[in-house]
């Protein structure tokens, strides 16, 4: 029985390779029988084709190239934490749901603290990486690299190609209630 499915795994393994038009050398093992393609191996094939269309990216494979050099990069950065600093600030002054809240840049680094029910925001440079990173109470650690021009560009996280004002423009509203909030209109968010 044993022997049986592994012998279904290896056909499955090599007609999912084939269809990815990998080829694999046959190991020369004495207990291996090597057969010959059987319609029930196509099918094997033409189902795992199948199931590779609906397969998951990775961040090598969307185009989020930077060419920023290090002058760049800090003015790009820059800009973009004053802005959501500014911003930030103009939320939370006007917000009077929220209780305890502070808005602090400082270093580089933004901490905005909504309260305890909802969390804090911080939002900080990495300098070596040339990458804005970003820890959510509602989504979590993120790191954002900066794609485009300097004229055209956005903070992207390359896992799911979302930047990082779309990002803070779905999750703030929701704490935000009685405010209209708009991160598109900030700078470095086209």
């Amino acid at each position: 029985m044993l022997a049986g499915r592994l012998f279904v795994r290896s056909i499955v393994s090599r007609a999912c390779l084939a269809t990815m038009g990998i080829r694999s050398k046959p190991q020369a093992h004495a207990s291996q029988v090597i057969l010959p393609s059987t319609p029930a191996t196509t099918a094997v094939a033409i189902q795992c084709e199948e199931s590779t269309s609906n397969r998951r990216f990775f961040s090598s494979q969307i185009e989020t190239e930077s060419t920023l050099d290090g002058a760049t990069y800090e003015r790009v950065c820059s800009d973009t934490l004053d802005a959501l600093c500014d911003y930030f600030e103009e939320l939370t002054e006007n917000a009077s749901e929220l209780q305890g809240t502070d808005v602090a840049y400082s270093d580089g680094v933004l901490t905005v603290n909504l309260g305890g029910q909802h969390g804090t925001y911080v939002i900080n440079r990495q300098t070596p990486n040339k990458q804005i990173w970003l820890s959510s109470p509602t989504s979590g650690p993120k790191r954002y690299d900066f794609v485009g021009t300097v004229a055209a560009g956005r903070w992207i996280y390359k896992h799911s190609g979302q930047s990082l004002h779309e990002l803070l423009q779905q999750e703030i509203p929701g704490i935000l209630k009685s405010e209209s909030v708009d991160f598109l209109r900030l700078p470095y968010c086209s």
